[in-house]
């Protein structure tokens, strides 16, 4: 079973190396808006889907990083700072 010191440790070794990796102010406050209106996909560093949030979900912006394709993605939390995952970055608006 991989513990919580691992996964941290296992994400920062494949976001390490992205040169588009820049932490966010712990006060970005945004929103999840899909145009389409559907639910946001929560994502591990895998890219495997690990849950939802609804859209317009109030989120933190904790971090954005880039896969080796270049796709942005932004790593958000919980408004009381809970880390909740990765969510494509083009469907997160500030406010």
């Amino acid at each position: 079973m991989q513990t919580d010191k691992d996964k941290h440790r296992n994400e920062a070794v494949i976001f390490a190396a992205l040169p588009s990796l820049e932490p966010a102010m712990a006060a970005d406050r945004c929103a999840a808006t899909d145009p389409a209106g559907a639910p946001l996909k929560i994502r591990d560093t895998d890219e495997n889907i690990t849950g939802i949030i609804g859209n317009g979900c109030v989120v933190q912006l904790l971090r954005e990083g880039s896969d080796d394709a270049g796709k942005p993605w932004a790593y958000v939390a919980s408004l009381d700072g809970n880390p909740i995952g990765w969510v494509y970055r083009e469907f997160i608006s500030f406010y």
